[in-house]
């Protein structure tokens, strides 16, 4: 964790990124570790980032590119992601461009011509486009601003996305000796940023991790009754008007879900790799340009939306791990209006994710550890603590609190007083000092360890713990995880447990603090909680008297944007438009006052928009 100081330092070079972030981006400052990430990076030193969906990553490598002198090289890993960070900034009036394959010969020769003339700030790549030996021996030629590793979490076997042509990228240490390199993610824990580092080369670097929070998002999850996909179709009609993505197991699961969607008057589209590459992307286009549409997608769909006004995520199938949780659901809110995040589960979907684990080709120490991660996110799911504080302890954060509006917060389940088996547990830990994992602890706790020393055996917690199976001891330790009362040190792949938060597991000893085991509380599945509190929180409130104005500016920016064939909010976000109804500028100078207007966004669309506004 990077330990920042009282103040940002503010040398001159931040100054002059802050004024590109006024005149390009629209905004009067950075917010959160920003400031301290571009400030590495203007002083030509590496960095790594992990800052939260909707936090702002992509200026921790836009504004440094446009600051420093030369290129500035950005590594993404979709296509579709690319498309959406390149016309977002071109519409900003940044000299931005993609290389990937569906670039044709002639603009890629323009491209070049214009890379070579010194006028292009950033260039979007895919890791097999950069590492091409001809590609990587053009651009060593270059004066290069930095390198970006966008997604990191990718190239970390320990992540939920590893992408093995992602591990060609620590070459670029030495192909780009001079350029400083910028690793960033929304997702990592402990153990993958170690291995981020190490890939990368990345040893010795500033490290800025984020708060998780995400205090937008209302998390709900249910067990699954029934028919699964009846309740998707029961949550999706009742969000009507909304922009929604579904996330489904299967490609088929798709196809069928969209269908239902459809017969009942939802605008649905099916998204999977299945799917002809022109169709998928016609359906992506069609999904990003509408005000309301829901996505039935795997998770081919994931990193490639950046669309704003996502109102609520449901996995119809969940996923193995918190982090692609994290991931997924984070496609929600982005404008940090309020939205829903809802997952369905159930022991069936657990037990075939645990096939599918123990069948990959990958070495056991591996399979292992996603098998962990698996437990760990069923147990938040099953768990009766808030949910969002469970997800920001997973990632390392300590002394979090409840969010209040999570299902768990919202209606509290009952649960199965574990208290003094968490004593044990607790106990058992601290007498074997963290040098040991969960297998040994739990061995410990049920008198099973081999070989014992006479040491150990001697121990009073030694042997205490047989009213529990070894499933039940490690589901409570999965739950004392989450609940910050023991921790897990990575130890290079080999993690060790020991106590966590000290002052919580003193309240622990001394009986002061209930640890639960959760049951299922009546009524959820048939009704359930994610259509209570949480479903009734809107997304973004316009006062009445600015709802016409409101609604046309939205429908000016929809005929523009049709008229370009990019998406709405890469012109102005609804957040936008709603502070242009409030204010009702007169002139330019005013206009350019909202949040979100740059001088290239004044430039291009300021008369339009002073326009709608005297016509309304």
């Amino acid at each position: 964790m990077y330990d920042l100081p009282d103040s940002i330092p503010n040398p001159p070079a931040l100054d002059a990124a802050r004024e590109v972030l006024r005149r390009t981006f629209g905004h009067s400052d950075f917010r959160g570790l920003q400031a301290g990430v571009i400030s590495e990076l203007l002083e030509g030193r590496s960095a790594l980032a992990v800052l939260p969906t909707g936090g702002g990553k992509s200026l921790c490598y836009q504004i440094p590119a446009l600051v420093r002198p030369g290129l500035g090289l950005v590594v993404s890993p979709l296509i579709a992601l690319m498309a959406d960070q390149v016309a977002g900034l071109q519409q900003a009036g940044v000299a931005a461009e993609r290389l990937d394959s569906n670039t044709l010969p002639d603009e890629r020769a323009e491209i070049w011509r214009r890379i070579d003339a010194g006028v292009l700030d950033l260039l979007y790549l895919s890791p097999e486009g950069l590492m091409q030996p001809s590609m990587l021996e053009r651009l060593s030629r270059l004066p290069l601003s930095l390198v970006a590793v966008d997604e990191a979490h990718c190239v970390s076997q320990w992540g939920h996305d590893f992408r093995p042509e992602y591990r060609m990228l620590g070459r670029l240490a030495e192909v780009f000796p001079h350029a400083p390199r910028l690793a960033v993610t929304a997702t990592a824990d402990a153990r993958t940023r170690d291995d981020i580092r190490a890939e990368l080369r990345l040893q010795g670097a500033a490290e800025f991790v984020d708060s998780f929070a995400r205090p937008e998002l209302a998390l709900n999850a249910e067990r699954k009754r029934g028919k699964g996909h009846d309740r998707v179709i029961e949550l999706v009609t009742e969000r009507p008007g909304r922009a929604g993505v579904v996330y489904a197991g299967s490609r088929d699961s798709t196809e069928k879900l969209a269908e239902k969607l459809i017969a009942e008057g939802i605008p649905a589209l099916a998204y999977h790799a299945g799917l002809d590459k022109g169709v998928r992307a016609r359906r992506l286009e069609e999904f990003l340009e509408a005000d309301e549409a829901v996505m039935v997608a795997t998770i081919a769909f994931g990193m490639g939306v950046d669309k704003p006004d996502v109102r609520f995520v449901i996995h119809a199938d969940p996923p193995a791990a918190i982090e692609a949780y994290w991931q997924e659901i984070g496609r929600a809110g982005r404008d940090r209006q309020p939205a829903e995040g809802i997952t369905l589960y159930s022991s069936a979907d657990l037990a075939w994710a645990v096939r599918r684990i123990e069948a990959k080709e990958a070495p056991d120490e591996v399979r292992q550890v996603q098998l962990r991660k698996l437990r760990q996110f069923y147990a938040m799911l099953e768990g009766v603590t808030c949910r969002a504080a469970a997800v920001r302890r997973y990632f390392g954060e300590e002394g979090v609190e409840r969010c209040g509006v999570c299902d768990l917060c919202v209606s509290p389940p009952t649960g199965v007083d574990a208290t003094q088996a968490a004593q044990k547990a607790l106990s058992a830990a601290h007498r074997l000092g963290g040098r040991f994992g969960r297998g040994r602890l739990v061995d410990h706790l049920l008198g099973k360890t081999k070989d014992v020393t006479p040491a150990e055996a001697a121990m009073s917690t030694f042997g205490i713990g047989k009213e529990f199976s070894p499933q039940g001891w490690r589901d409570l330790l999965d739950t004392l995880v989450f609940e910050g009362l023991l921790k897990e040190d990575p130890n290079d792949g080999r993690p060790l447990i020991g106590l966590g938060e000290a002052e919580g597991v003193r309240q622990v000893y001394r009986g002061e603090r209930l640890v639960s085991l959760r049951q299922a509380p009546a009524g959820v599945g048939d009704g359930g909680k994610a259509g209570g509190k949480a479903r009734k929180r809107q997304a973004l409130t316009v006062p009445l008297e600015d709802q016409m104005l409101f609604e046309a500016l939205r429908a000016w920016r929809r005929d523009e944007a049709h008229t370009q064939r990019v998406p709405p909010y890469v012109i102005f976000h609804d957040a936008t438009l709603a502070e242009i109804a409030a204010a009702r500028p007169a002139n330019l100078a005013a206009l350019a006052k909202a949040g979100g207007v740059g001088q290239g966004k004044l430039d291009r669309y300021g008369e339009a928009v002073l326009k709608v506004v005297r016509d309304n």
